[in-house]
């Protein structure tokens, strides 16, 4: 069997190299992200519950006609 502590020597060397090249954002940078991802979730809340509430209503439209309107 191989000796595995090698590969990791060299994964954990190339990760340091790797986190020295990362840039975080900038404060202003981080706070336009959030407010998209904020408006991009109440976008699609909005829209599933409009879509929630249509199928529904097809739905019941489609059984009280096979039920016979009760």
């Amino acid at each position: 069997m191989k000796n595995p502590f090698p590969k990791v020597r060299q994964f954990l060397k190339e990760t340091s190299v790797e986190l020295k090249r990362l840039t975080l954002p900038t404060r202003q940078e981080l706070r336009t992200s959030v407010i998209v991802v904020f408006v991009a979730i109440a976008l699609l809340g909005v829209f599933v519950s409009v879509v929630d509430f249509a199928v529904y209503n097809v739905v019941d439209l489609f059984t009280s006609f096979v039920t016979g309107g009760k």
